[in-house]
């Protein structure tokens, strides 16, 4: 296991029943992306909040913990999503609240009790485990990404329409789960299958600045909102061209 592992721009948010009759997944069902059935021992998944209109507000994976489910999400939106959940949960018995005694951990190569990325293989494997006093991996973690051309985080996804983000691609979202927040737009959009907007990793050369979310100057690399007419000649993953067929752009 690497010793420089632990990512720590990212936080855990625990979610725990405080009465025998309560089910936290049951709650998450009707507000996030994910079909909750889904998160089990070993197997996160990928998901988000929406704002009512189907715009992502936090993106995270969601981790099983017996009766409890963590939230894995960026640190710097952790009270702030902990906050919303709250709102949401009114007079249910359910504990909301970061856990600091746990952190995320990810390595690129297999590791003995992690579990692959559910948006991407090639994104590697992550765990969450105590926080070591070693480096950590953010940069190795954000350089691995975007190269993969997998944005992630308000910064670069925020106020975008969820399946903008390339949430069917990257597994973040279920179309048989029921209703959640944002559900009627995502639904609509899904059944036309036109989604005329795409958020991608582009070198910097290829950059329009009116479309540009965020630069990441120092890997040359720009997260864009871009029109799918307009990624003819673009640089795309594999990943992301096969989804979204040469036909199409």
């Amino acid at each position: 296991m690497s010793t420089h592992s632990t990512l720590a721009h990212r936080a855990l948010i625990r979610l725990s029943p405080a009465d025998p009759g309560e089910d936290v997944r049951v709650f998450l069902q009707g507000l996030v992306t994910q079909d909750t059935r889904l998160v089990l021992p070993g197997k996160p998944q990928y998901g988000a909040l929406l704002s009512a209109q189907g715009k992502m507000l936090f993106d995270f994976l969601l981790w099983d913990d017996g009766p409890d489910v963590l939230i894995d999400c960026a640190a710097d939106v952790a009270n702030d999503l902990a906050k919303r959940l709250t709102l949401y949960r009114l007079r249910r018995k359910i504990s909301i609240a970061r856990d600091e005694s746990l952190g995320v951990h990810w390595s690129p190569e297999p590791v003995d009790g992690a579990s692959p990325d559910p948006r991407l293989a090639a994104l590697g494997w992550r765990w969450l485990a105590r926080v070591s006093g070693e480096e950590g991996a953010d940069a190795s973690w954000r350089a691995h990404r975007l190269a993969l051309g997998v944005p992630e985080g308000l910064a670069e996804l925020g106020d975008i329409l969820w399946l903008e983000t390339n949430a069917v691609e990257l597994n973040g979202v279920s179309f048989d789960k029921g209703c959640y927040v944002g559900q009627e737009n995502t639904a609509r959009m899904n059944w036309r299958q036109k989604i005329n907007r795409r958020i991608v990793v582009l070198p910097i050369a290829q950059a329009d600045a009116k479309r540009q979310k965020i630069a990441h100057d120092d890997l040359g690399l720009s997260v864009e909102h871009r029109r799918t007419e307009d990624l003819n000649a673009a640089d795309l993953p594999e990943w992301q061209r096969a989804a979204l067929g040469e036909s199409n752009i």
